[in-house]
């Protein structure tokens, strides 16, 4: 067994999911994610903004975020969001522990902000996920700015009274 299906089961059972839900979304996310790609989180989401759009699965590995949608008449299955954690920008989450929900908001590479509401039993849950969020898009995430290697010197400035080479073209 792989590393993506040795975490995902345990991760969606502890979101409380059924099993034959887990199974059906299983296939959508095993093509999104690679095999050694270990699963942070699981659960069920909606979006504030469509609140009769379906049932949306949301999964975050250490690298992606993938959601799926599930319609309500005929039970299909999409991909609605499918991206890297270093491509999507402006990450925020808003945990409301008297709610017992986090909203969390991205836009990704589209230029396209996303808002999912996650719904927790107790307000433990709600900082337990602010905790987990927070290690997945702070901790984990690296800047896109390109690191430096190396730099190559500029030409040191002459000083008074000190020798200069003098160079035969």
């Amino acid at each position: 067994m792989d590393v993506f299906s040795r975490t995902f089961l345990p991760a969606a059972a502890e979101a409380g999911l059924a099993v034959q839900t887990a199974s059906r979304h299983m296939p959508v996310f095993r093509r999104c994610v690679g095999s050694g790609d270990a699963t942070i989180l699981v659960t069920r989401c909606s979006r504030p903004d469509r609140p009769v759009d379906g049932d949306y699965l949301l999964l975050l590995t250490h690298r992606r975020l993938v959601v799926t949608r599930q319609t309500r008449v005929l039970h299909r299955l999409r991909l609605h969001l499918n991206t890297e954690l270093r491509e999507l920008s402006h990450v925020t989450w808003s945990p409301d522990p008297r709610l017992h929900c986090v909203e969390l908001a991205a836009t990704a590479i589209d230029g396209i902000r996303e808002r999912f509401l996650i719904r927790t039993q107790h307000p433990k849950q709600v900082w337990q996920l602010d905790a987990l969020l927070n290690h997945a898009f702070r901790t984990r995430v690296r800047s896109a700015q390109p690191r430096i290697v190396a730099t190559v010197a500029e030409a040191p400035v002459a000083r008074p009274g000190a020798f200069q080479p003098v160079v035969a073209h």
